[in-house]
């Protein structure tokens, strides 16, 4: 898919930034005069984890589970994620990857006579609940959008995951958007999503974040419709394309939980850097102050 039809079927946010620059490009040319635009204040994301991660359990379709489409498994995006969080964490986490490839979300889903079982929702109490994580990230969507799934179906499977885990366990929830993909007319019953509808899912999650507080990690608009980040199987990210999802999951998590940084704060405390500069900032009525 060309990127340009894939900016123009984006929601507006997306452009907004490029629709500003073509506006003030616009402006300057036509020798209009500039105005400065009042600076908005600045929201601070809030702080689900204060404390480090201690057990991840990842739900989702082929792209968590196989690595069959990479030259080496541990390029899968969830371990690369799992990679980044035990850099910046005194002790690893435990992970649990419990994703199943040509996975539906529930036996609603148009695709699941055909996927492999056991869906979503019926198995999330063992591969989820049962675990006990802090950390809970569900990723599915893609598969029930190829399908075709009514998307009311799909909103309401995927709260019944989300309701029920964070009444079990009270994890931090982390959800993904579907993943950008090329090969729309491939594989059957898989054959019937298009970039409207991923878009359309994408809005679903999205609200679903808003409403149960979950952390959402906008993995489509990290792959950004370039196709080289695809495997030419038209599904599944490659290895660049694996390494830009776990980074944008990555940075979701770490601007809403402060724990991530502990080990690094503790260990910046006793460094000369540190305490020389410090020092400056008090001498300069601009001391530091912990706000997290």
């Amino acid at each position: 898919m060309k990127r340009r039809n894939f900016l123009q079927s984006a929601p507006a946010t997306l452009l907004g930034a490029t629709s500003t620059l073509a506006m003030g490009r616009d402006r300057l040319n036509a020798g209009q005069e500039q105005t400065a635009e009042p600076r908005s204040a600045l929201v601070k994301p809030g702080d689900f984890k204060k404390e480090p991660f201690k057990r991840l359990v990842i739900l989702g379709e082929s792209t968590v589970e196989d690595g069959l489409f990479l030259e080496h498994k541990e390029d899968r995006y969830a371990d690369v994620l799992v990679r980044l969080i035990n850099t910046c964490q005194e002790h690893p986490i435990e992970y649990f990857n419990k994703g199943i490839g040509a996975n539906a979300i529930s036996p609603r889903s148009p695709g699941y006579a055909q996927s492999r079982k056991p869906s979503a929702i019926e198995r999330y109490k063992t591969d989820v609940i049962d675990i006990k994580p802090d950390l809970f990230i569900l990723a599915y969507g893609l598969n029930d959008m190829r399908a075709g799934m009514p998307l009311l179906d799909f909103r309401e499977d995927m709260a019944t995951i989300i309701r029920d885990v964070q009444k079990a366990c009270s994890p931090v929830t982390l959800l993904t958007t579907v993943y950008y993909m090329t090969g729309w007319k491939s594989y059957p019953p898989y054959n019937k999503g298009s970039v409207g509808l991923a878009l359309k899912y994408n809005d679903c999650i999205r609200k679903l974040a808003t409403e149960f507080g979950c952390i959402l990690a906008d993995v489509w608009s990290a792959e950004g419709g370039a196709d080289w980040l695809i495997h030419c199987d038209g599904v599944h990210a490659n290895k660049v394309g694996s390494q830009v999802i776990a980074g944008r999951i990555f940075e979701a998590l770490a601007q809403h939980a402060s724990g991530l940084t502990n080990w690094t704060f503790e260990l910046n405390q006793n460094t000369d850097w540190t305490r020389i500069n410090l020092v400056k900032r008090s001498e300069a009525g601009d001391p530091f102050r912990k706000t997290w």
